[in-house]
């Protein structure tokens, strides 16, 4: 009886830490919501990747995203944008322009190429040896079961927490050469604060694992 007895305490304060760490989500994140002509994308972006996230949140914040569109999209894969070149009349240079500068790989083991993971575009390795990301251009993971071929190889920094289903039907428009849409897809993005508590609750976000919970 006393080992049972024994057993319950011993379970119960291994349960413990992970109920409280649940629920001492504290402060405030700045949660990013990305509209489209199919619908709103909402992502997070991770503080241990705290170069990549800075940058993305003053783009969008000095509106340098508003207006670029997500100029390659393959159906089963990713969709990606973030390049200014969009903004112009020349499809064939999207994919090129940038804001300027690069910023140094922020490549983090744990997070992965999953369902949803926000991860910078670069240059290849034969000219970019340091995995340096392009300052603007990012792309979202849309299969299902993830890309884990790029894990560890691009930096990912961030997630949706909700609109996984318009990722796929940007996914799954027509697209022409270079799996650029045959339509734009504009963008605007716009960044708001909001508490981490509400975030982790209204979208099931864990800040724990920094992963949607399932």
């Amino acid at each position: 009886m006393k080992l049972l007895k024994d057993l319950v305490l011993v379970t119960g304060f291994a349960l413990l830490p992970m109920a409280v760490m649940g629920q001492k989500v504290k402060g405030k994140d700045q949660l990013v919501t990305i509209e489209t002509p199919q619908g709103e994308i909402k992502l997070v972006l991770f503080e241990d990747t705290p170069r990549h996230r800075e940058n993305f949140l003053k783009l969008a914040k000095e509106g340098y995203y508003d207006g670029t569109t997500f100029h390659r999209v393959i159906d089963g894969f990713m969709i990606q944008g973030g390049d200014p070149n969009t903004k112009d009349d020349n499809p064939n240079n999207d994919g090129s322009g940038n804001p300027g500068y690069t910023i140094p790989a922020e490549i983090n083991p744990k997070h992965k190429h999953v369902r949803g993971a926000v991860a910078a575009a670069r240059m290849g390795d034969n000219v970019n040896p340091e995995r340096a990301s392009s300052g603007s251009q990012f792309y979202i993971v849309e299969n299902h079961d993830g890309t884990p071929m790029l894990d560890e190889v691009y930096t990912v920094y961030g997630q949706v927490v909700d609109g996984l289903d318009v990722i796929d039907k940007i996914a799954e428009v027509p697209k022409g050469g270079r799996d650029r849409p045959l339509s734009d897809i504009k963008m605007k993005v716009k960044v708001e604060e909001v508490k981490k508590k509400k975030i982790a609750k209204k979208y099931n976000y864990d800040y724990n694992t920094q992963s949607l919970k399932k």
